[in-house]
């Protein structure tokens, strides 16, 4: 038998975080652990759990019988309560990880994955398993996410383990820099072009690029062999030079205050395209996207609207020449905002993913809303059939449009108008359904793609907008 024997190197913890190591180094810890009592020769709680279990199931194999269960407690609840100085939520990170890292000293291993993290500062002494249930139920769907578990189809909250043929393998790692020696003159040539195509989404590219540059045109031959290029690479990013420069200033201040500790939030002006006008905006960043010609910030506090909680800022919006960054303990920092950082609730990347899971839509905080579409036969086939939109965007059955319907729309006067919508369609069209955030433009603006080949039945409030654009849009034709 074959048993999880990685050891927590940073290339094994930031392949278990994605590449994203300095957002989820705890996590990361807890994900080796995690698997290192699953599927580890000292431990394989795989053989002690039912062949299906939950997460109280697997509570009662992991923790001590006097860890507190009440999902009702705190961080620092559980740190205090639980009696058990055996229990793994008593554990530092230095503790869980001496033993596996020998020959090599608990110092030199913080140092590489402070390097590994771009310098950030490391508590090794804190405890990752004293949290609170939720995340460790999160865990447990990460792992699944990443293939170590697999859900159960039958039951809700349900998983299995894996047999070993099944776990996911990590990338090849043969040293600890960038090895581009294999790669002939014209992969080197095309890795090049393509880099630099990317390199705006992510500006430390651009010393990649660098060194690949440098790299490949030391070889005089190299120059020569330059292939013509025939790759390119066309992305909606819509901003001019000038302001792409003050954007990426702006990613680098954001990146550079999350591998600070404790960090703080930021303060910048922000216009306001709708009302055409600047406000100050004062929130806590959370994380970073691409999306559809720009770059977003994704964070918490006040909003636009006066209203506290999430919002999606587009960077190219900011009109401050820098961002101001205010250190925790500052009186400008919303007293809300200050109660969650110390009791440590700030907002997570974690919940940022999970939302997007749930539904069709950048802007994540929306209503979340059903979606059905009807598309001619030969459109869905040419345009829609084998795409991937949204995970929860998929096809269904004419016969089953009724009974979804029934299920998901609570207001009897909204169900009723899409079931006599539904019962004038052809069964020969096609149907497609998901969830979507209702007011995310990037999703209204690929609905409007897909017309007039492609109806939307539901939301109401959506079909009814488009029907008054395709209105105004013909009048301009008169």
């Amino acid at each position: 038998m074959t048993f999880f024997s990685y050891f927590p190197t940073p290339e094994i913890l930031d392949w278990l975080a994605l590449g994203r190591l300095g957002d989820r180094f705890n996590r990361s810890i807890r994900l080796w652990v995690l698997l290192n009592y699953f599927y580890g020769e000292k431990n394989n709680l795989a053989a002690k759990l039912p062949k299906n279990f939950g997460y109280i199931d697997f509570r009662e194999e992991f923790f001590s019988p006097e860890h507190p269960l009440s999902d009702r407690f705190t961080t620092e609840q559980i740190k205090t309560e639980c009696p058990d100085e055996n229990c793994i939520c008593k554990k530092s990170i230095k503790e869980l990880i001496k033993v596996e890292i020998y020959p090599q000293s608990v110092k030199e291993w913080q140092q590489k994955i402070r390097d590994k993290m771009g310098g950030e500062v490391i508590e090794i002494e804190q405890r990752p398993f004293a949290t609170v249930h939720r995340t460790i139920r999160d865990d447990l769907k990460y792992l699944a996410k990443l293939g170590w578990l697999q859900k159960s189809k039958t039951q809700v909250g349900e998983y299995h383990c894996q047999p070993q043929k099944n776990w996911p393998q990590p990338p090849l790692i043969k040293t600890e820099r960038w090895d581009t020696s294999e790669l002939s003159s014209t992969q080197s040539w095309e890795l090049l072009k393509i880099l630099e195509s990317l390199s705006f989404v992510q500006p430390n590219l651009e010393l990649v690029v660098e060194s690949l540059w440098e790299k490949t045109t030391q070889q005089k031959s190299l120059v020569r062999d330059e292939p013509q290029k025939r790759i390119f690479i066309h992305l909606d990013y819509i901003l001019s030079d000038e302001t792409q420069d003050r954007v990426d200033n702006y990613h680098q201040q954001i990146e550079e205050l999350w591998h600070e500790s404790p960090g703080g939030v930021i303060k910048f002006q922000y216009w306001i395209a709708k009302t055409e006008r600047e406000l100050e905006i004062i929130v806590y960043p959370v994380c970073l996207h691409y999306a559809r010609r720009a770059k977003y910030l994704t964070a918490f506090g006040t909003d636009p609207d006066g209203k506290f909680g999430w919002h999606n800022y587009r960077l190219d919006r900011i009109v401050s020449e820098e961002l101001t960054i205010l250190k925790w303990g500052n009186s400008q920092i919303p007293k809300k905002l200050s109660e969650l950082w110390k009791k440590g609730k700030l907002p997570t990347v974690e919940f940022v993913e999970e939302e997007l899971e749930k539904a069709w839509g950048f802007n994540f905080y929306l209503p979340r809303d059903l979606l059905i579409m009807r598309f001619e036969p030969k459109f869905a086939r040419g345009y829609v059939d084998g795409t991937v939109r949204h995970e929860t965007f998929k096809p269904i059955k004419y016969q089953s449009l009724s009974k979804l319907v029934q299920k998901e729309i609570k207001n009897p006067q909204k169900r009723q108008k899409l079931l006599n919508i539904i019962k004038a369609r052809s069964p020969k069209d096609a149907y497609y359904w998901g969830w979507i955030r209702n007011g995310d433009i990037n999703v209204l603006m690929r609905l409007r793609d897909w017309r007039p080949k492609g109806e939307v039945i539901a939301p109401i409030s959506i079909r009814e907008k488009l029907k008054l654009e395709a209105e105004e849009e013909l009048a301009n034709y008169d």
